[in-house]
């Protein structure tokens, strides 16, 4: 998309460079929708917007949308005239909350000029309309400086150009402050061609890296690749601030979840261990293993359950010798014990 202005930024702020004229038509420059859109779009991601002016005016009528662009955005609207701000560059600038001028800068003041065809008819209609024009831009004039309507035509509406300097212009109540812009060669006398030409050059240069468009930066980045326009970007840029915004909460689920999968794993593995050790100690005490075999078949549990338990099943029982207890009060004697009596028996005959 075709940029008529540059947008840096920097930290929350975004800074708007009107260095160029005002109109599309006849003039083939900005226009009122292009501001209305991109402000639009720059306060929907800053808190602060910087405007820079280096015009030399243009179409009345673009000049006061391009100004209620301005005033009704909600961002935090500051302007700086960093060349010339001239004719309707000079409605427009009154409208920064506050404006500021370079000490190298103009302000050129003019009432209202323009051409009409026609019968005479529509030559009056033209004029009416211009009268209504210079009426509407000396109430314009006259809120900022504090002065009537009547005092701003009289002043600055008498067909000729005002140019004020940056000490001038503050006096007179048209800015509100006067700054030292960056070191420029331009002579405090030189004229207006030469101050529009050096501010616009100055912009024109080539930028750094990080002075690039803040929306051709964003297209570095592989997640914009396919973003064919500004407002795509910004709906990509939209979509990823959603998802972020759910990382905190999904931190919380994942840290909660890896707290239980913990339980049930020392759990399940305390279980699977308690059943190795009681196939093992049934195994023990039917005499399928003894105290040599045991750790054997401990670790083929441990490395296969499945088969070690089948191999435990395979392992023939050993029964052992013992006495033969019987239920009665005298003390038990076992078949070994009685024969052995028997023997013993023979043996003293």
């Amino acid at each position: 998309m075709k940029k008529f202005f540059n947008i840096i930024a920097s930290g929350d702020t975004a800074t708007i460079f009107l260095y160029e004229y005002i109109g599309g038509y006849f003039y083939k420059g900005i226009t009122g929708g292009q501001i209305a859109r991109e402000v639009k779009e720059a306060e929907n991601s800053f808190k602060k917007i910087e405007v820079r002016i280096n015009s030399n005016g243009g179409e009345v009528y673009e000049g006061i949308a391009i100004f209620n662009a301005f005033r009704n955005s909600k961002a935090d609207i500051r302007i700086f005239v960093d060349g010339i701000a001239a004719s309707m560059a000079s409605v427009i600038a009154l409208c920064g909350k506050p404006v500021q001028m370079s000490k190298y800068a103009r302000l050129m003041l003019h009432g209202v000029s323009g051409g009409s065809c026609g019968t005479k008819a529509d030559l009056k209609e033209a004029v009416a309309q211009m009268e209504i024009l210079e009426n509407t831009i000396a109430d314009m004039y006259a809120k900022k400086t504090g002065k009537t309507p009547d005092e701003i035509k009289s002043a600055y509406f008498d067909g000729k150009d005002h140019w004020l300097s940056a000490d001038e212009a503050l006096s007179l109540g048209f800015i509100d402050a006067v700054y030292d812009a960056d070191p420029v060669p331009v002579p405090e006398n030189g004229t207006i061609e030469q101050i529009y030409q050096i501010f616009n050059n100055r912009l024109n240069k080539p930028q750094t890296e990080e002075q690039m468009s803040f929306f051709e930066n964003f297209r570095k980045n592989p997640s914009f690749k396919n973003a064919t326009s500004d407002d795509e970007v910004l709906r990509i840029v939209g979509l990823l601030e959603a998802e972020a915004a759910k990382v905190p909460a999904l931190a919380g689920d994942v840290q909660r979840l890896t707290g239980e999968l913990k339980v049930f794993r020392d759990k399940a593995a305390a279980d699977e261990n308690a059943a190795k050790k009681k196939l093992l100690d049934d195994a023990e005490a039917d005499g399928r293993i003894n105290a040599l075999t045991r750790p054997i078949y401990a670790a083929l549990l441990d490395k296969d359950r499945e088969n070690g338990e089948a191999a435990l099943k395979t392992l023939p029982v050993k029964k052992r010798i013992v006495n033969r207890l019987e239920n009665s009060d005298e003390p038990a004697v076992g078949a070994w014990d009685k024969r052995q009596e028997e023997i013993s028996n023979q043996s003293n005959k």
